[in-house]
């Protein structure tokens, strides 16, 4: 059988799978008599959309655009509410940030702090390290894909200083430096990827998600929320794989001389990296003063485009040619209407009610780490973060809710933990596809470090991170 015909059957068997299980919730015949039919089968649509995205017959804007259909053909959402998630401020945020990032990525200026990172701090393994996680969380404001942050930049600079060091993928040498400094960056990255709000796309999702409960989630109170358990995490995780994957070179003097190549090679700061580096500085202090002036934080993104357009570091071809941002834009306003309506339609409210019964007499506590546990290793099941916090995070946010768990906390932690669920496998995210196939991490250390890191960030999120939200009066 050829490779065409052998991914056709493929796909036609992961249909059959979304299609038989969509059709059994569907036309399911007992039906709770407090449970619409509308609920029921907007569950069913739903249930097949994530299913689609997992085993990926198409792709997800694709299997989205189906989604789509199917709730319109069977009437199970009206038009008007169909596309409201087109609507959604938090969808628009994540498009213009995509924007926002692909200027930093086309005037240079990202490579330029990192090289000039690197120049200052790269003379030890060590401190080449937290050089590239400084970068990365310096990108991770403005950037909303860790896959295009990670691919974009970071990993094609690691692999660079890797090499430089005779560390090759697929051979012994890969543990010279090369092993070290992926595990490094692919974790670090999941991190930062945590600190901000428009880091990637689960962070604005969860933000929508929790307005429906009643609950505002800012720019500012997510980043406070995670700034401490963060930092910390942060900075743990170089010190953590010199135990794990421990790189034979301590010492690296050339990383320093290679930066300072790069950055002559460069020349002066260009007229648009200058327009970038000052746009998007206006850009984070709006964001983080969004409690004293009008503009929110979607606001403040477009307000940052139109400067980029205005003063010519991007042209409209740019914002045509950014495949990224509008093939986020078709999946993720119809993963929104689908969460949206399966909380209006009553499915949330009724799954919560039952949960929440069954734990009666259990402290909101106990429930809530269990809930966040059962959220994190879950993950495993899961190849997209998209669809994780989709499928799972308002049901248990709704039964966080009824078991006493206080709404912001409950909200933010349970969002947090969405993105330490990356840490788990090599199918996890975008950034560990990217990282896993540069060949100098094995899938058995890449499933082990992801363990125990695991444990390891949860513990601090759980643990400092409450203690914060609890001084913060949050808890």
């Amino acid at each position: 059988m050829t490779s065409s015909n052998k991914r056709s059957l493929q796909a036609w068997q992961s249909w059959a799978i979304v299609l038989g299980v969509s059709a059994g919730i569907y036309f399911f015949p007992w039906r709770p008599g407090d449970l619409r039919p509308e609920a029921l089968h907007m569950l069913a649509i739903f249930v097949g959309t994530i299913l689609g995205i997992i085993l990926k017959p198409l792709p997800m804007g694709a299997v989205a655009m189906i989604g789509l259909a199917a709730t319109l053909v069977t009437d199970t959402v009206p038009s008007a509410e169909a596309f409201s998630g087109f609507s959604s401020k938090s969808v628009w945020l994540v498009v213009m940030a995509f924007f926002i990032s692909k200027a930093i990525i086309k005037s240079g200026l990202g490579q330029r702090m990192a090289y000039r990172f690197i120049q200052v701090f790269g003379k030890t393994t060590l401190g080449l390290t937290y050089a590239l996680l400084a970068v990365d969380l310096v990108l991770g404001s403005a950037t909303p894909s860790s896959t295009a942050r990670a691919g974009g930049v970071m990993a094609p600079i690691a692999q660079a200083l890797a090499r430089s060091y005779d560390s090759y993928p697929h051979e012994a040498s890969r543990k010279r430096i090369g092993a070290y400094l992926m595990n490094c960056l692919y974790h670090g990255d999941s991190i930062v990827a945590i600190f901000f709000l428009t880091a990637g796309a689960t962070k604005p999702l969860a933000q929508a998600i929790a307005a429906d409960f009643g609950i505002e989630i800012t720019w500012m109170n997510w980043f406070l929320g995670a700034l401490v358990p963060g930092a910390i995490s942060l900075l743990i995780v170089p010190l953590a794989f010199l135990l794990l994957s421990p790189p034979e070179l301590r010492a690296t003097p050339q990383a320093a001389q290679m930066a300072q190549e790069e950055l002559e090679a460069q020349g002066p700061l260009s007229r648009d990296e200058k327009w970038t580096g000052a746009i998007f500085v206006l850009a984070l202090v709006l964001w983080v003063t969004g409690s004293w002036h009008f503009l929110d934080a979607t606001s403040t993104a477009v307000l940052a485009v139109a400067f980029l357009l205005l003063v010519g570091v991007l042209s409209w071809q740019d914002i045509l040619g950014e495949t990224g941002a509008w093939n986020t834009l078709s999946w993720f306003a119809v993963l929104m209407m689908m969460a949206e309506q399966l909380n209006s339609q009553g499915f949330i409210p009724w799954f919560s009610e039952r949960v929440a019964g069954a734990l009666a007499g259990y402290s909101w506590q106990w429930v809530f780490v269990a809930l966040c546990l059962l959220y994190f290793y879950s993950h495993y099941f899961f190849a997209s973060l998209i669809a994780h916090v989709t499928a799972m995070y308002p049901a248990f946010l709704a039964v966080a809710l009824a078991a006493g768990a206080p709404p912001l906390y409950a909200a933010l932690m349970l969002a947090y933990v969405t993105n330490i669920c990356a840490s788990t496998t090599h199918y996890a995210s975008g950034p560990a596809s990217i990282i896993f196939a540069t060949g100098y991490v094995t899938q058995g250390e890449w499933w082990r470090n992801g363990a125990v890191m695991g444990v390891i960030y949860l513990l601090i999120w759980l643990g400092i991170g409450s203690l914060c939200f609890s001084l913060m009066g949050w808890l």
